[in-house]
């Protein structure tokens, strides 16, 4: 049996029950070390798990995703995501393997910032597409996320961004020429994602276009949701680009049209309070 299994949000005991029995039993276990980061490390998790811990990088997963699933027709192997295994990224493709294979699977399910994102207060159900927001750089800045999100506040919905995380990546030149070389890992800050967002308001202006997100559209950023030192902030855009949330993993919704109660929730997390005084509140259902 091929055992996916959510981590959920914080430290080592936020695996389920149904979870730690699975991976206890296990021959082999993966722990999925690309998409997302926990509070605490390997060695935590090894402890508590009572496991020894294979750290499965994106290669491994997408390009030796054979050699993970070997002898799991005969044994028990686990596959440990953070977060939600079908969250922010899917892993269907080793789902789709696991059954050409005939190998069973089971997915064990867990809290995920798609989720857990209700925290802040804006109601999940008020959310429309989630987007990805990533690293610029010199030669590549794209902007498509900034188009879903203006659908999204064209429709009065909300847009959870996704912020980008870059680890195990190679320069250009050590790609190029083939050298194992990695960079450092890079956690994208909703500083970061609001500078590259009010950049973008910028160069639509300067184009003569009118945009639906603007400086004083109101944002919230969030930092290590489910830690133990989690950190909300609720204000503008711009202030989302000054406002000091720490340590990575961040994340940052713009809002759409607010009911009362979102409101209210958000001014328990204003950067300062008269960033809501112009906010209309149309939703009232």
């Amino acid at each position: 049996m091929l055992y996916l299994v959510g981590l959920g949000l914080g430290d080592a005991k936020d695996i389920t029950v149904k979870g730690l029995e699975a991976v206890r039993r296990c021959r082999r276990v993966y722990l999925e070390a690309y998409t997302s980061v926990l509070t605490v490390g390997k060695e935590a998790l090894e402890e508590f798990y009572g496991k020894e811990l294979i750290l499965a990088d994106r290669e491994m997963v997408e390009q030796e995703a054979d050699s993970l699933l070997k002898e799991a027709d005969v044994c028990d192997v686990a596959f440990l995501v953070v977060g939600d295994p079908f969250g922010a990224t899917t892993h269907s493709d080793l789902v789709l393997r696991a059954v050409k294979l005939g190998i069973p699977y089971k997915v064990i399910h867990n809290a995920s910032i798609m989720n857990a994102v209700g925290c802040c207060g804006l109601q999940l159900y008020n959310f429309g597409e989630t987007v990805s927001i990533v690293f610029w750089t010199d030669t590549w800045k794209p902007e498509s996320f900034f188009d879903k999100i203006e659908k999204n506040r064209q429709n009065g919905m909300h847009t959870l961004c996704l912020l980008d995380i870059k680890v195990k990546e190679q320069s250009l030149e050590n790609l190029m020429k083939g050298r194992k070389i990695y960079e450092p890992p890079r956690y994208m800050t909703v500083n970061q994602a609001a500078e590259q967002l009010l950049a973008i308001i910028h160069n639509r202006r300067l184009q003569g276009e009118k945009t639906e997100t603007t400086e004083n559209t109101t944002c919230v950023g969030l930092a290590r949701v489910g830690a133990p030192d989690e950190k909300i902030a609720a204000g503008t855009l711009q202030q989302m680009s000054n406002v000091e949330l720490g340590g990575p993993l961040h994340s940052l919704i713009v809002t759409g049209t607010m009911h009362p109660l979102e409101l209210e929730m958000l001014k328990l997390f204003s950067v300062d309070s008269s960033s809501f005084e112009n906010n209309t509140c149309q939703r009232t259902t």
